[in-house]
């Protein structure tokens, strides 16, 4: 077990502050960084999106931090969110900074409090807005090992991460890959370039609005597909985390999903999810959908839902059906607005050749995300055994290697 060390006990701690920003010599031209809170989901930090003058540093109550100075947001969405300058800078009020020292390695206390922001959420006060103080920071206790022992962890957890940020690169390009792909074999589907055949939804399928259910005690257990399950997916895969809902009676058929049907946000609260599809797969379940969304099913063969899906993932197309014509982005659509749209239909074999291609690229994705996930995992185990003093380094080192 490592001794516990209050932060203020072996650095120092300082906070931000930000010059009046009435006060035009305090910011025109500067070229001192100067940090604000919602820069720290960065992690490390290289730049600044902000800069003040050094008037504006002189006349202000921020002061400028070395770099390797750990940083800690204070309040509001960020709260207790940690990160880790690479650049000398300054910051705003909701910031404070643990400077270095030759008591402690910056990377290492910045691993340790990413691991701690739920507790330290736990502890901030305020519902709406937590909030914490540079008292709160100066108070915190660290296990603090030797330096050396602090080096050691450090590079085994950055490795660790590293492997983890690049499994996460991978995925995102294998999404850029269909993205791309989609353009490369279709063209831009609004211009058309390629001349294909232009037709409407209502040719190949029908539409259906969910049901607004009412959740009962008991009665017939169901599971629903909600807006909240729609995050940035092109295809439901995770049955199990729908939500199941108790009802009083049995939904009609016609409100169960099939496979192959395409489920679109018809409204929300969070416009950007308005509009967004997911082509679901059952897996034999009874699914139904929410009342916020429209089920279209495909009946006739000269369209396919993979290639279908994707369009609507094609930015340019997306923002064409949102406009509405209008000029400006809608608060919902409707059956009327998806079956008003020129959809573009190339020959059968394409969509199906296009389709092939995502079959085999989300068959990859699907590994690397259990890869990553497995890398998770791994540094999660690693993390709490380093701050417990019981991580075997040679084994650690070994895992990492491997992984």
């Amino acid at each position: 077990m490592f001794k516990q060390v209050k932060v203020s006990d072996f650095t120092e701690v300082i906070t931000g502050g930000t010059p009046s920003t009435t006060v035009k010599e305090y910011w025109d031209g500067g070229n001192v960084p100067w940090l604000n809170s919602g820069e720290l989901n960065k992690k490390y930090i290289y730049a600044s999106k902000n800069f003040i003058t050094e008037l504006g540093l002189e006349k202000s109550s921020t002061r400028m931090m070395p770099p390797e100075t750990v940083l800690i947001a204070l309040t509001g969405a960020t709260c207790g969110l940690s990160a880790l300058s690479k650049i000398e800078a300054c910051a705003n009020q909701s910031v404070t900074g643990i400077l270095p020292s030759k008591n402690h390695s910056p990377e290492y206390l910045f691993h340790y409090l990413r691991t701690q922001r739920k507790r330290i959420l736990g502890k901030a006060w305020g519902n709406a807005q937590p909030h914490i103080s540079q008292q709160f920071v100066k108070d915190l206790v660290i296990p603090l090992p030797s330096l050396s022992e602090q080096i050691q962890i450090a590079n085994i957890l950055s490795k660790a991460e590293t492997l983890i940020e690049q499994r996460k690169q991978s995925i995102a390009l294998l999404d850029e890959l269909l993205k791309s792909s989609f353009l490369e074999m279709f063209g831009d589907p609004v211009r058309n370039k390629m001349g294909w055949e232009i037709n409407s939804l209502v040719k190949f399928g029908s539409f259906k609005n969910g049901l607004n259910y009412t959740k009962n005690e008991t009665g017939v257990s169901v599971r629903c597909l909600g807006v909240g399950d729609f995050k940035d997916l092109s295809k439901l895969t995770d049955i199990k985390s729908l939500t199941v809902l108790n009802l009083s009676s049995e939904p009609s058929s016609e409100y169960y999903l099939k496979d192959g049907d395409i489920v679109f946000v018809r409204s929300n609260g969070n416009r950007e999810l308005v509009g967004r599809c997911i082509l679901v797969f059952t897996n034999s379940e009874k699914i139904t959908y929410s009342g916020f969304c429209i089920r279209y099913r495909i009946d006739k063969k000269e369209i396919n839902a993979v290639f279908l899906s994707h369009l609507f993932r094609v930015p340019i197309f997306r923002k064409s059906m949102l406009q509405g014509g209008r000029g400006a982005n809608i608060q919902n659509i409707n059956q009327q607005t998806l079956a008003g749209l020129k959809i573009p239909v190339p020959p059968i074999e394409l969509q199906a050749q296009f389709a092939q291609l995502v079959e085999k690229t989300e068959a990859l994705k699907e590994q690397y995300k259990k890869s990553l996930q497995e890398l998770e995992n791994l540094y999660g185990a690693l993390s709490q055994q380093a701050f417990k003093g019981e991580l075997k380094f040679s084994k650690a080192k070994t895992l990492v290697a491997n992984g």
